[in-house]
């Protein structure tokens, strides 16, 4: 790999695809209560129909709908009450031509019946008669037999990111285990003889680590799991050291600072001194993100990031994000805001530029505003909730122009 031979972002997607796809990850059998963010490894199939049987879907009476045809507030139909629906009890018995049963909400309606009137819609004349003022038709206030879902349906799919709702569904058709992706592991390593920790004097020249810590809350969100974050000075043994950490007990090993060309940039070697094709990509054509670095050592990624908060918040975005929904073959779309850009926006030609910008809701519409900064600068991260793209044959965006932006 030529050093600093800068690709384009859709060919640094496709390496990464090519060499990680069928990395293996092996899968686990998991409490649903303890499923909230993993990926389900399995199509779940229902194995009978939901709900089992008809219900109501309001407090009222099963009728045969044809009898309530032509009833007014001025000529009602009068039905007799022939008995009433317990909740979790089966409707006992049928009704038959000016007959009715009381049901209540999520209560069985009896087989012969194919609609409830509301009870606000009857009025109950003594024990044993209603007169309906309000005419239904079949099906009206009834959720049929395998309606929500039905028996041998998928009901939740290979690769979906399972939230609070997905979990409902499962508790829905009975299910207590689910199998799920391991959790993907990370080791990061923040670069630098400047890099200091939080919890360390800061010294005139020196920097707090920012990267390490937001890099690995976007691994949390991402579902991932953290196995080791550590701050390495400019020194090649211990930078190697602390890779081969990560090689040995994660999936992925991300590095933060040490991806550019300075003599004490010891990224490149260092991934290029493991068994394995080394280093795969160094330089993309990527605004703000060039200075990536992408290798393959034993098997693993190991990825150099650029040292600034941005870029490497950035890189981590597109890249990052699409090795492991690649991976789990996650199927989840992506968090998409319409807005129109509320100035004119420059790119940089050659360059996918990301620009970061902040929402605001006016109207019912929201408007993009750019923030403008060094990728060095962290309040660009504070301010942003998200970024558009710019093309790379694209000179920039116009003021009122629509826009897709990609949330934080």
């Amino acid at each position: 790999m030529d050093f600093f031979n800068v690709i384009s972002v859709d060919e640094v997607k496709k390496i990464l695809s090519n060499n990680f796809k069928n990395m293996k990850i092996e899968t686990e059998i998991v409490n649903i209560l303890e499923c909230e963010g993993r990926v389900l490894s399995n199509d779940i199939v229902s194995k009978f129909n939901v709900p089992e049987f008809n219900r109501s879907t309001v407090d009222g009476y099963a009728i045969k709908s044809k009898e309530s045809h032509g009833c007014s507030e001025c000529m009602p139909t009068f039905l007799d009450i022939v008995g009433e629906v317990s909740m979790g009890e089966s409707a006992s018995g049928d009704i038959k031509s000016g007959e009715c049963m009381y049901v209540p909400t999520g209560g069985m309606i009896p087989n012969s019946s194919d609609a409830v009137i509301m009870i606000e819609h009857a009025e109950k004349l003594d024990e044993f008669t209603i007169a309906i003022h309000k005419p239904t038709s079949t099906g009206e206030n009834v959720v049929y037999k395998g309606d929500d879902i039905k028996k041998d349906q998928i009901v939740i799919k290979k690769g979906k990111k399972l939230n609070s709702q997905d979990i409902g569904v499962l508790a829905a058709l009975g299910v207590n285990e689910i199998e799920v992706y391991r959790t993907i592991k990370f080791t990061v390593i923040s670069t630098g003889d400047e890099i200091i920790d939080l919890d360390e004097d800061l010294e005139f020249g020196k920097i707090r680590d920012i990267n390490g810590y937001a890099i690995c809350s976007l691994i949390k969100k991402l579902g991932g799991v953290v196995v080791k974050k550590s701050i390495v000075k400019d020194d090649y043994n211990l930078l190697r050291e602390e890779v081969q950490f990560g090689i040995d007990n994660s999936d992925i090993v991300l590095l933060s600072g040490g991806s550019s060309v300075g003599t004490r940039d010891f990224t490149h070697d260092v991934i290029n001194s493991f068994n394995g094709q080394g280093v795969l990509v160094h330089g993309v054509a990527l605004k703000p993100g060039k200075p990536t670095i992408i290798g393959e050592c034993e098997n693993k990624v190991v990825i150099g990031l650029p040292g600034h908060p941005v870029s490497a918040i950035i890189v981590f975005k597109i890249f990052i994000e699409h090795l492991v929904n690649e991976i789990l073959e996650i199927n989840e779309n992506k968090y998409l805001i319409d807005a129109i850009i509320n100035q004119n926006l420059h790119s940089s030609p050659g360059k996918k530029t990301y620009q970061m910008v902040s929402l605001e809701e006016i109207d019912n519409k929201y408007y993009a505003t750019p923030i403008f900064g060094k990728s060095s600068m962290i309040t660009l991260l504070s301010k942003a909730c998200g970024y558009v793209i710019i093309d790379e044959n694209c000179e920039g965006l116009y003021k009122k122009e629509k826009v897709k932006v990609h949330l934080l």
